[in-house]
C-alpha cells in the first residue's frame, strides 16, 4: 500500500486582499493533514476512488468532469502513465469548507500518490500548478496561496504580481508560536464569500483598493513582527486585519462571538482565517495560555477546537 499526506492551512493574515494582487502571509499545519491510500485492484478494474468521509465511491471513468478526475487525469498525463488499476481512498483530517485549504491537501496528497505508483516523485511546484488549475474548478478564482503553502509545506509570503508569477518567499519565525483554532461549524465553499467581494469590488473599486491597500500594509508588518518574535505586536496586527476584514464584508456573527470569546480569554490577537462567513478563526495565545483560549471558545459554541504550534525557523529552506 502506498500512502501520502498533505497538510492542512492556515492564512496568517491577508486573505481576500491576496485575490487583489496584495500578498499574504500562509501556514502549513503539519499536525492536522489529508491523506491517500493506494492499493492495486483487480486487473482490469481501472482506477476507483473512494472517500469515506463523504460516503462515496467512484470511478475514474464514470465522470470525467469530477475536478478529482480531472486532477488524476493530468497527474498521469504529466507522468506519460497509463490509467493504473489501482483503488485511492481518501482521508482526511482538515474539516470541508472550513477556510484550512482541505480540497488542495485532498488534491496534493492525491498527486502524490499516482506519482509514487509510478515511481515518481514529482517537482513540488508541479504538484502545486496541477491542484491550482483543481482549485478554480472549485472555486473560480482562487488566489493560488492554497495550493502553494500545502505544496511547499513551509510558512510562505504570496503575492500575486501578473503577468509575471507570483512572489513565493519563506517566512522567518523569530519565536514558536501557538495558535488556537476554533471551527464555527459553519460551512461556506469559498466561491461564495469571493465572489461577493468581487461584486462590491467592481461597484465601488476606490473604497474597496483602499481597503486591500490597508491589509497590505498589516501584512508587512506581521512579517516584521514574526522575524523578529514579537507575540504582542502580532496579536495586535491580527485584530487590525479582522476589523478590516469586517469591512470587507467577510465576516459573521459566529466568527465574531468566537473572536470575541477568544480576545476576553487573554488571546494576544484573533481573526477569521480564509474564506470567511463562516470556517475557523485562530486566536494567537500567549504562552501557557491556550488552554484557557481553547475552553472559552467551545463554551462560546465552537464546534470543535484544535491548538496548533508553528516552530521558530532554524534555517528557512528556499
Amino acid at each position: 500500500m502506498i500512502q501520502t499526506s498533505a497538510p492542512a492551512k492556515l492564512i496568517l493574515c491577508g486573505e481576500h486582499a491576496v485575490v487583489y494582487n496584495r500578498p499574504a502571509i500562509a501556514l502549513p499545519l503539519g499536525n492536522v493533514r489529508a491523506y491517500a491510500e493506494a492499493q492495486p485492484g483487480a486487473p482490469g478494474a481501472g482506477l476507483r476512488f473512494v472517500a469515506p468521509d463523504l460516503g462515496a465511491d467512484w470511478g475514474f471513468a464514470d465522470d470525467p468532469q469530477n475536478p478529482l478526475n480531472e486532477l488524476a487525469a493530468a497527474a498521469l498525463a504529466y507522468l506519460n502513465a497509463p490509467v493504473p488499476d489501482l483503488t485511492v481512498t481518501l482521508r482526511s483530517d482538515i474539516p470541508i469548507a472550513g477556510g484550512m485549504g482541505s480540497g488542495a491537501a485532498i488534491g496534493a496528497a492525491l498527486v502524490r500518490a499516482l506519482a509514487a505508483h509510478a515511481g515518481r516523485e514529482l517537482p513540488t511546484a508541479e504538484i502545486s500548478a496541477m491542484v491550482y488549475a483543481s482549485e478554480g474548478r472549485y472555486h473560480g478564482t482562487p488566489s493560488g496561496i492554497d495550493n502553494t503553502v500545502i505544496a511547499y509545506e513551509q510558512a510562505i509570503w504570496f503575492h500575486r504580481r501578473p503577468p509575471a508569477p507570483p512572489l513565493i518567499t519563506p517566512v522567518a519565525i523569530g519565536a514558536p508560536l501557538t495558535l488556537v483554532v476554533g471551527d464555527t461549524g459553519v460551512r461556506s465553499t469559498t466561491r461564495l464569500p469571493v465572489g461577493a467581494v468581487r461584486e462590491r469590488w467592481q461597484a465601488d473599486p476606490v473604497v474597496y483598493e483602499g481597503l486591500f491597500d490597508a491589509v497590505s500594509d498589516l501584512v508587512a508588518q506581521a512579517r516584521d513582527a514574526l522575524a523578529s518574535g514579537d507575540r504582542t505586536a502580532l496579536g495586535g496586527i491580527l485584530d487590525d486585519n479582522q476589523r478590516l476584514l469586517a469591512q470587507i464584508g467577510v465576516s459573521s456573527p459566529d466568527l465574531e462571538q468566537l473572536i470575541g470569546a477568544a480576545r476576553a480569554a487573554g488571546a494576544l490577537g484573533a481573526k477569521l482565517s480564509g474564506a470567511g462567513w463562516g470556517g475557523v478563526m485562530i486566536a494567537l495565545a500567549p504562552p501557557n495560555g491556550h488552554s484557557q483560549i481553547a475552553d472559552a471558545l467551545r463554551a462560546a459554541g465552537a464546534s470543535r477546537v484544535r491548538v496548533a504550534t508553528v516552530p521558530a525557523n532554524d534555517h528557512i529552506v528556499g
